[in-house]
């Protein structure tokens, strides 16, 4: 099986920097699976930091770095530097693990700077989130949206 990583982290609200990771794949049927395989506190964002971090979670699961096709992150250095980011880092390791920037951080940007200025918008995710909340709260409402 064929694996794509999608990779970010972030300071969390107790000022722990965290890396999450998540795996994409084609299955037997040809159907797109993504599995979020979790969130590891990591010393500092480093690339040595995020690399063993990284090697620590494949290891976790029994994935193999040459089973990767494709690398997905946001804009930081760190992360996509070309010469010295973790993309690089895992290239020299598996030349078929393209990197392709992740467009969903700066999709996520626009929207929060349009609900920012725009009170509608503001209120239609609050909404959005109080419902998604209130269904999930409950197994019998969540059994009624099947």
């Amino acid at each position: 099986m064929r694996t794509d990583i999608v990779n970010d982290e972030a300071c969390d609200a107790s000022i722990k920097e965290q890396m999450a990771l998540i795996v994409r794949y084609v299955d037997v049927k040809g159907k797109v699976i993504e599995r979020f395989l979790g969130i590891k506190n990591v010393a500092d964002t480093t690339l040595s930091a995020l690399k063993q971090a990284l090697d620590g979670m494949f290891a976790r699961y029994g994935l193999s770095m040459t089973r990767v096709r494709g690398q997905g992150y946001d804009g930081a250095s760190n992360m996509r530097g070309e010469f010295h980011g973790l993309q690089r880092k895992i290239l020299d390791e598996n030349p078929h693990a393209f990197y392709i920037h992740c467009f969903a951080h700066q999709l996520q940007l626009v929207v929060v700077s349009v609900a920012k200025c725009c009170p509608s918008i503001f209120d239609f995710f609050n909404i959005t989130t109080m419902i998604i909340n209130t269904v999930n709260a409950s197994c019998k409402r969540r059994d009624q949206l099947s």
